[in-house]
């Protein structure tokens, strides 16, 4: 039986050094070579060193950008694989321009939506300075936490990973108000939330505000400081 060359799939930006042991690579077959790279490589032409060899890159969400410059410097690049389905650091009309398959996995709203609430409750509570004093030999409780209950969270965001947090809060018997660019009064009311009127209106009737929007035209500097013009 006739078989071709081994391709060669690199992850990129695995710093945690745990791709490899996140999914099944073995049934790609033995036709396929799979190698992590554990440090996140900034220069362009580095970069492509590294890379130029592979027919197959793994990348995680929006850590190293795919331009178009790049993507014309890598010949042998056959398939694109972004973790989640959403990639603004991918040129992907220059992938397809180029012939490259992009495509992305699934992804599940409940784990960032727990690590919101891991902040949320570690913020009210003052968890990391009060276990650095306990372990530094510090001040036992120097910080008075406070109440969730019957405080107002703020959700700039009602998507899959808003609607999850919202829910969350209702089981604290907190209250619940929403905002975004595209949220309507009908969707607000849909997941049990209040429908903030606007963003200003959302934050200062807030105690805690939690973001969840994708990043976007609309979306960029939805918090900070907007640009001068002139």
């Amino acid at each position: 039986m006739k078989t071709g060359p081994v391709k060669t799939c690199l992850i990129l930006d695995d710093y945690q050094d745990v791709a490899l042991g996140c999914a099944d690579w073995g049934r790609l077959g033995p036709r396929v070579a799979v190698s992590a790279l554990h440090d996140t490589v900034t220069d362009p032409d580095a970069l492509v060193a590294r890379l130029g060899e592979a027919e197959i890159l793994v990348v995680m969400r929006e850590r190293t950008p795919f331009p178009a410059e790049l993507i014309a410097r890598l010949p042998k690049l056959e398939l694109l694989v972004t973790s989640g389905m959403r990639n603004a650091a991918i040129d992907v009309a220059a992938a397809r321009a180029r012939g490259i398959t992009v495509c992305g996995t699934g992804s599940h709203p409940a784990p960032p939506a727990e690590l919101t609430w891991a902040l949320i409750l570690g913020l009210a509570r003052h968890l990391v300075p009060e276990n650095a004093a306990l372990r530094g030999n510090g001040p036992w409780q120097s910080s008075l936490g406070r109440d969730l209950a019957g405080a107002r969270l703020g959700l700039i965001g009602l998507g899959k990973i808003g609607a999850r947090v919202a829910r969350v809060a209702r089981a604290f018997d907190m209250h619940v108000s929403a905002w975004s660019p595209n949220l309507t009064p009908a969707r607000a009311e849909a997941e049990g939330v209040a429908f903030a009127p606007s963003r200003e209106a959302l934050l200062a009737e807030s105690d805690v505000v939690s973001l969840h929007l994708v990043l976007g035209p609309t979306t960029r500097n939805v918090l900070g400081r907007p640009r001068s013009r002139g």
